[in-house]
């Protein structure tokens, strides 16, 4: 960062990190297409001209916000497997999922989420939702040593929970959400 007088500059690359923050919130309220380049311009608290520096279209701004969301579910997972009882697969994948569920409390990461496997009917966000599955999965392989079958029980689990959290199923006192929250 430049510093001018008692005033810093941010850089480019600050900037972006925090559109992309503020983006998450944005699509996280309306999704992909329900929500305009100005309204993250402006919760950005920049002009939609530099926003378009910054990202050359919506779409390459909302397919950051996939990969920033992708990266933050990464570390997720690896700070959960560093807290495992042990080494065993079941043991890694019992603390990445407890580290998960904390982590799709932030309902706006999460609702991104949803919002983006919607929105895969464009070809450049379907990439990114595949390569941010593909990096999870390969990554959980890799740090739990799981079978293919604990690995799709695991995922299918976080699916599961991806949709309880969105509907807010814990706020339900019925039969089938009981029967889903276990």
């Amino acid at each position: 960062m430049a510093i001018t007088g008692s005033r810093r500059l941010s850089t480019a690359e600050a900037r972006r990190h925090t559109v992309l923050r503020t983006a998450i919130k944005a699509f996280a309220a309306r999704g992909y297409y329900g929500t305009s380049t100005t309204e993250v311009a402006k919760a950005a608290g920049i002009s939609q001209a530099y926003l378009y520096r910054l990202f050359p279209d919506k779409e390459s701004l909302f397919v950051a916000v996939v990969d920033h969301c992708s990266a933050r579910i990464r570390e997720c997972h690896s700070a959960g497997a560093a807290r495992a009882a042990t080494a065993e697969p079941a043991a890694v994948l019992a603390a990445m999922a407890a580290a998960y569920t904390e982590l799709i409390a932030d309902r706006d990461l999460l609702m991104v989420l949803l919002h983006a496997t919607c929105a895969s009917s464009e070809p450049a966000i379907r990439e990114a939702v595949r390569a941010c599955y593909a990096k999870q999965v390969e990554y959980v392989r890799a740090a739990s040593g799981a079978s293919d079958e604990q690995i799709r029980r695991f995922f299918g689990d976080g699916l599961l929970a991806n949709v309880l959290v969105g509907v807010d199923a814990a706020a339900m006192d019925t039969r089938w959400a009981r029967t889903l929250l276990g």
